[in-house]
């Protein structure tokens, strides 16, 4: 009887390393793992409701057919042609935001719009930079993403001179 439990112990931690083995090459992903690249979404500028001088836009990001990636936080944007610009990102703590085949997220622009025109300047382009480069299946991609700025001027004054950027949200941008 002494035998068969010996045998018996010796099967079992035999199985026991087989399965801790197998397990050791094996990693699952975390959702950290596919942020989104610029090749995976769709990305368009979409103007927000101005008002009493305050003027918005939202960059919006749709995921292309069978693609599942995230963004998390203000992703970092530069104007073209609008030095006198001041982009300011959000430093709050932003949830990881998730979107699949067909959903969008967004990225609020907020500026102001008051000032006589020699103290405004319109940029020629946005450029945001993507937070992934590269896509799960380890295909490189340019993390830029430009689209011609079609938002009107920014006050470029001394006092007034500075983009917010939101942080990345879930949902289309809301239609005016």
């Amino acid at each position: 009887m002494t035998i068969g439990l010996r045998h018996l112990a010796a099967v079992a931690a035999i199985a026991g390393a087989t399965a801790v083995f197998a397990g050791a090459g094996t990693a699952s992903a975390m959702p950290t793992d596919y942020r989104c690249t610029a090749g995976q979404v769709d990305t368009t500028l979409v103007p927000g409701d101005p008002g009493a001088g305050q003027r918005y836009a939202y960059v919006q990001f749709t995921a292309k057919p069978g693609v599942s990636c995230n963004f998390q936080g203000a992703l970092p944007l530069t104007l073209a042609g609008a030095d006198a610009i001041t982009v300011t990102p959000s430093t709050e703590d932003a949830p990881l935001v998730t979107i699949d085949a067909g959903q969008s997220a967004t990225m609020l622009l907020h500026w102001t719009g008051i000032e006589a025109p020699e103290n405004q300047v319109t940029p020629s382009s946005v450029t945001v930079t993507a937070p992934g480069t590269t896509d799960p299946r380890g295909v490189d991609s340019d993390p830029q993403i430009t689209l011609p700025w079609n938002q009107g001027p920014l006050d470029a004054s001394v006092d007034t001179h500075s983009l917010d950027v939101g942080a990345v949200t879930a949902g289309a941008a809301p239609v005016r």
